[in-house]
């Protein structure tokens, strides 16, 4: 079994050092149910809505791990902490909307993901002040194999496939998510994001984790909502609208077999990748002469 927790929290518009504290309260209230994996928000350390104060907060991930490594050695915690965190990202000249898996106490940063599909509709305007990234893959953890996703990143379900087909286990993807839709009892967005989870955990058979932001930013509020999804689909824990919240879940991979055998999408898709890829380069130069 590998204990997670996904935070829901409120981070402060360009603080980073007040939002490590916040995240160092939030770890000492669980050392007592010693999570082996922490799962945070997008772009928690500084809030979502920077726009051009990107190029001052970015962090190098050198910065980051230094900063995450000072903030693990003061809670004093009993071994190893995994810590999935998003972050603005600075490499030379450039800026990234990204997330970083971390080893705290053990091998540092194994994996940072880039933000492929930066929102520039409604609210959004990602791609004003950020690149994109370009790479979607999955990687190994202590615990197995797992993969991160960036909001929209996920909203594609072509991006889940993928990481799906190369070995991950688990999904994270941290969020945040402005509230729109009130047609209904919770915001149409929070309830998208809870069928398109289910939706991509059951054809994959992976566990998908939601870490989404909360609080107010410019006039919009975070949604929240963050949840934990079996691979079977099914929502093990979720989170309220617009609420900090500790989401505490023990995994099993070794359910994921079993459910897999049972519904085998991703088996199948793998069997008749080498057919489908001719019609996928068909669509992907549809015009080119």
């Amino acid at each position: 079994m590998i204990k997670h927790a996904v935070l829901q929290l409120k981070p402060e518009k360009g603080n980073i050092k007040g939002n490590l504290e916040l995240l160092k309260s939030a770890l000492l209230d669980l050392k007592a149910e010693s999570p082996d994996v922490v799962v945070l928000p997008e772009a928690f350390l500084t809030a979502y809505f920077l726009q051009g104060g990107v190029r001052e907060l970015a962090l190098t991930q050198q910065e980051l791990l230094a900063l995450l490594q000072e903030m693990y050695q003061s809670l004093e915690w009993t071994g190893v902490l995994d810590l999935v965190v998003g972050f603005y990202e600075r490499e030379g000249g450039t800026f990234f909307n990204s997330c970083a898996y971390l080893e705290l106490g053990g091998r540092g940063i194994l994996h940072v993901h880039r933000k492929v599909f930066l929102p520039t509709y409604g609210v959004f305007d990602e791609e004003r002040y950020l690149s994109r990234g370009s790479r979607i893959q999955a990687f190994n953890t202590r615990f197995g194999r797992v993969g991160m996703l960036i909001c929209e990143d996920f909203w594609h379900t072509v991006t889940s496939t993928i990481i799906a087909l190369d070995g991950a286990q688990m999904v994270y993807v941290p969020s945040a998510s402005p509230a729109r839709g009130f047609a209904s009892q919770n915001p149409g967005n929070m309830e998208r994001w809870s069928a398109l989870a289910q939706a991509v955990s059951a054809e994959h058979g992976v566990y998908t984790l939601l870490s989404s932001l909360i609080g107010f930013e410019g006039g919009k509020g975070m949604v929240g909502g963050s949840l934990i999804v079996s691979p079977e689909g099914k929502i093990m824990v979720s989170a309220p609208a617009f609420e900090a919240t500790a989401l505490l879940a023990e995994i099993d991979l070794e359910r994921i077999p079993a459910v897999r055998y049972d519904n085998p999408l991703l088996a199948d898709l793998q069997g008749n990748l080498p057919s489908i890829l001719p019609d996928l380069s068909r669509v992907v130069h549809r015009g080119e002469k």
